[in-house]
């Protein structure tokens, strides 16, 4: 039997732009694996940065947001699997897809938890610590909303599953931890990469439509590069990300030695000629790509806890970080020094990070599990539903709200465009 698998797509993938362009990939990867047919639709105009996902195998397609020809289209696809990249594409096409395609297995991709990172945005913004007023957002409502209806979520982190599990009652059944699926880091691999004599300068890395990172790199602009550059007047630091916007360019100052750089195309050969990564992210929620990237690498890093949150286990089985944890930034800078001028303690930092890959996000430790779960969940659906009432139940609701104003606004589009 063929197996087919949908997955709508908010963007076009761009693994050299953000964690979440290669986190797509990984998860393409994982289903290619278990021979899947994969069609992959998105109602986003493609980037320059985008992938030719078809070099892989996989169709692409574009769709239109309020528009019934998505109803053709996937009664003639009649996929087995749907996958949602992201919740606001599930608000948009799980209506649809569940009137089109019933015994279609509903997956949604969370990526992160939008309304964790928007809680924390406003509590930032406000100067007040984060509490249950700023999770209970109206970004969590619609998100929860989506994995109720959804029939099985994937969560990239396992701070995120207790948020899940204890703040918003989300059952076991619904949730599935599946992290970064990265391959085995080899020791040939490992004797290959620059060692601390070679590499110089600090790096920061990320895509400036990702909010958190523009105020990562602005904080580390007024705040942080400050005190490090007082104990270290020679260092340098190297802000890598795609999308630079004007308010990014303006950051640039030579003689601070704050060097905007712009797009990096291989995030691999700049993470290798840096000697530390920076990442003191004050609000935001998932995995952090370049906290991985940096382990692949080699390169230690300094972050906060909300950028360490999920990377190094729980409290019992927490693995050491590969670089320091600090939020103060005195502290935060501190440790950037200490890093930058002690070998034997770079060289064991390093390690860890290498322990980190191997340990907590081998794909390897995830595959076959999830494969599994999703074939036992599709054969027994009908059962997996019925215990999910309050899915049915938004399912209902959603499906009569959203239905009516697609449709109106789908009139609405014909009426003006004559």
């Amino acid at each position: 039997m063929n197996k087919n698998l949908l997955i709508v797509g908010y963007v076009w993938p761009e693994p050299k732009s953000s964690a979440a362009g290669s986190r797509m990939l990984q998860l393409i990867n994982l289903f290619q694996t278990d021979n899947y047919n994969i069609t992959f639709a998105s109602p986003c105009a493609k980037s320059y940065n985008a992938f030719n996902l078809e070099i892989i195998g996989v169709k692409q397609v574009s769709i239109e947001l309020n528009h019934s020809s998505f109803d053709n289209f996937i009664k003639m696809l009649d996929p087995n699997i749907v996958l949602f990249d992201r919740f606001m594409m599930e608000e948009q096409f799980g209506w649809r897809v569940a009137e089109q395609c019933p015994n279609a297995l509903r997956i949604l991709d969370t990526e992160d938890l939008h309304g964790l990172r928007k809680g924390r945005q406003l509590a930032l913004k406000d100067g007040k610590s984060f509490d249950l007023g700023y999770l209970f957002n109206d970004t969590s409502k619609r998100e929860i909303a989506s994995i109720y209806r959804c029939d099985l979520s994937l969560i990239i982190s396992e701070a995120e599953i207790e948020i899940l599990k204890s703040e918003f009652q989300i059952p076991d059944s619904l949730l599935c931890y599946l992290p970064f699926l990265l391959e085995e880091i080899s020791k040939s691999d490992i004797e290959q990469l620059p060692g601390f004599e070679t590499r110089q300068h600090f790096i920061t890395i990320g895509n400036f439509l990702h909010e958190p990172n523009y105020n990562a790199v602005l904080y580390l602009k007024e705040t942080i590069w400050p005190l490090i550059i007082k104990q270290l007047p020679k260092a340098e630091l190297h802000v890598y990300g795609a999308y630079v916007s004007q308010k990014v360019s303006q950051l640039h100052n030579q003689n601070d030695r704050f060097l905007i750089k712009g797009f990096a195309e291989s995030v691999s050969k700049v993470m290798q000629e840096s000697k530390i990564c920076l990442a003191p992210i004050r609000f935001g929620a998932g995995l952090k790509g370049k906290l991985i990237d940096a382990m692949q690498n080699g390169t230690p890093c300094v972050t906060t806890s909300i950028g360490a949150e999920g990377m190094f286990g729980s409290e019992t089985s927490r693995l050491q970080p590969n670089g320091f944890i600090e939020d103060i930034p005195q502290e935060f800078a501190n440790k950037c020094v200490a890093l930058y001028n002690d070998e034997m303690l770079w060289n064991e930092k390093q390690k860890n990070g290498f322990e980190i890959i191997h340990f907590r996000f081998q794909k390897k430790q995830f595959k076959n599990n999830f494969l599994t779960r999703i074939a036992r969940m599709s054969k027994g659906l009908e059962s997996h539903r019925l215990h999910n009432f309050i899915g049915q139940m938004l399912q209902h609701q959603n499906l009569q709200s959203t239905k009516y104003m697609s449709k109106w606004i789908e009139q609405k589009n014909k009426h003006n465009s004559k």
